[in-house]
């Protein structure tokens, strides 16, 4: 079983590595950040049409944009946008409409307008996910030692395959789990149910990921080495909850354990 090395130090033998998606393997902050500011947009516009005042306007884009985690110096790492599942952050932002007035049932509708109207936006020109640097080498070498990678991520089933096939990583995952999937991250069991696809017991994995609930998450599931990455966003993220933190997928690397012959004694 291969030893995982941090920046040249022993942090344990593995042989698996879930790896989240956005903001981890992939620079992600450009995409989100455009997420989020068109969805302030779309529901301004929708409160515009209700008639509603311009002050009442005005509180609607702060509440979204505090929710998500939009800051004047950008997208904050630790904002839903950046860290929660599709579905949470239509309930945040039916809550926030719900706070300005709106009836729960008209303010999940008028969520799942707004979310609509920008998917179609974004849609007709979608923003590449690029690998961070380092990733591309980091999984050859992982899956050349016989370390088995898979993905667990709160986007779609089809944008995570869209992702690997874009990026030529496809034949490097063993296995994912997505928002498609039951149960979705942070619960731990997204985490056990990984592990049975590709075979693994928890405690034989590293995960890694750029969010504390990921972090928390893997720890409750009994992952055996639970790694911080904060290189993939230009705030970087605050974290608690791990065992290592990692800057730079260079940081990473594997030695292979020596084969241990037995030797026959002669009596």
């Amino acid at each position: 079983m291969p030893e995982l090395l941090l920046r040249g130090n022993p942090i344990g033998d593995i042989k698996g590595v879930l790896f989240d998606k956005d903001g981890t393997l992939s620079k992600s902050e450009e995409h989100l950040l455009q997420l989020a500011q068109l969805r302030v947009n779309e529901g301004a516009k929708l409160f515009i049409k209700m008639n509603r005042s311009g002050h009442e306007v005005k509180k609607l884009e702060d509440f979204l944009s505090s929710v998500y985690g939009l800051t004047s110096h950008g997208l904050s790492p630790n904002g839903s946008i950046a860290i929660a599942s599709r579905e949470h952050n239509l309930i945040s932002t039916a809550s926030v409409l719900c706070l300005l007035g709106v009836d729960w049932s008209k303010a999940v509708a008028m969520a799942h307008e707004i979310f609509q109207l920008v998917d179609r936006a974004t849609y007709k020109e979608p923003i590449k996910r690029t690998l961070l640097p380092g990733v591309q080498n980091l999984l050859q070498n992982l899956k050349e030692a016989g370390v088995k990678c898979a993905m667990i991520s709160n986007d779609t089933r089809e944008g995570i395959i869209n992702f690997l096939e874009t990026n030529d990583v496809t034949n490097d995952i063993y296995g994912l789990w997505s928002a498609d999937n039951q149960p979705t991250k942070p619960n731990p069991g997204a985490v056990l149910e990984l592990c049975k696809i590709i075979q693994l017991q928890p405690s034989e994995c590293a995960l890694v990921g750029d969010a504390d609930t990921d972090l928390k998450m893997a720890r409750q599931a009994g992952i055996g080495i639970a790694l911080g990455y904060s290189g993939g966003w230009t705030k970087p993220p605050r974290l608690t909850e791990h065992h290592h933190l990692i800057h730079h997928w260079d940081e990473l690397n594997l030695q292979p354990k020596p084969k241990v012959h037995n030797k026959i004694g002669v009596l």
